[in-house]
């Protein structure tokens, strides 16, 4: 059984309609963000589903040392912070070292521990002692089954507010697979599971310099993800991808959401009349 995980209007899991994690991949300005939030909102107003509204105000993982990784944590809370007072949606964002932790959860509704440092014992546990709901990206390195240990870590300071994302795993250079059998594997741990469509068609490092992607895939696996059973679905969403500060290549346009959305409800729909929540 897949607990419910409340972030503010929107509840994951417990067989309930799939929810929409969406934002562009880093923070660029307060007036883009502000614009970025606002239309996602009106989607999932008009479509009736939950939205978290995510953005990094620090990408510590990019490929080159000259690549924008975003205002900063100081700026980027701020600008976070307006998003929720504003527009009136929950926020999410990445959390990267302990120092971040605690000056996060004050604006955050949602921690996000980035696939790289989903096996950092205290950043998991900081994390979750905060209270906050926690959403871990599940390693490229790791196996599905080895999630239960990073629940493991943030159960044992007592918070089970736990989310749980797909992103894809190493397939040899500058590439990444999804293993649809990751997404019921992952559930069996009763957390619900979120489909990171756009990280999972990255080329990590294949522009040289920058990460490359095939972001006409997302629609494709964002299908067979819906299909298979999850709880929320994560995009990477852009105006106009080609000219994004960060993740361009598998960022989904703007435009293209909400179509998208309509068709993947349809398929959550029919999934989950059949499939045990």
């Amino acid at each position: 059984m897949v607990r419910e995980v409340r972030v503010g209007e929107a509840i994951f899991g417990g067989g309930r309609p799939l929810v929409l994690i969406a934002g562009p991949c880093v923070i660029e300005s307060l007036d883009h963000t502000l614009r970025t939030a606002a239309a996602l909102k009106e989607i999932a107003a008009r479509l009736g589903i939950g939205l978290v509204f995510k953005a990094s105000y620090d990408k510590a993982n990019r490929t080159s040392v000259s690549s924008f990784r975003g205002p900063g944590m100081d700026e980027g809370l701020r600008i976070l912070a307006r998003v929720k007072s504003d527009i009136g949606v929950p926020v999410l964002s990445d959390v990267h070292d302990l120092n971040q932790v605690a000056p996060a959860a004050e604006v955050l509704d949602v921690l996000q521990i980035p696939a790289f440092l989903s096996r950092q014992t205290d950043l998991l546990a900081a994390a979750g002692a905060t209270g906050r709901v926690v959403n871990v990206k599940k390693g490229q390195f790791l196996a599905p089954w080895d999630m239960k240990n990073a629940v493991g870590k943030l159960e044992a300071v007592g918070n089970r507010n736990i989310l749980l994302t797909e992103r894809g795993a190493s397939f040899g250079y500058n590439n990444l697979v999804v293993d649809m059998r990751s997404l019921p594997i992952m559930r069996d741990t009763g957390c619900p599971v979120i489909f990171d469509a756009t990280h999972a068609v990255q080329l990590p490092g294949g522009a040289g310099s920058a990460s490359a992607g095939q972001r006409q895939f997302v629609g494709t696996l964002s299908r067979a993800a819906v299909g298979a059973g999850i709880d929320g679905l994560f995009w990477e969403v852009h105006e106009d991808p080609d000219r994004a500060l960060c993740d361009g290549p598998n960022s989904l346009p703007l435009a293209q959401v909400e179509g998208l959305l309509r068709q993947l409800l349809a398929i959550d729909a029919l999934v989950k009349e059949t499939l045990p929540s």
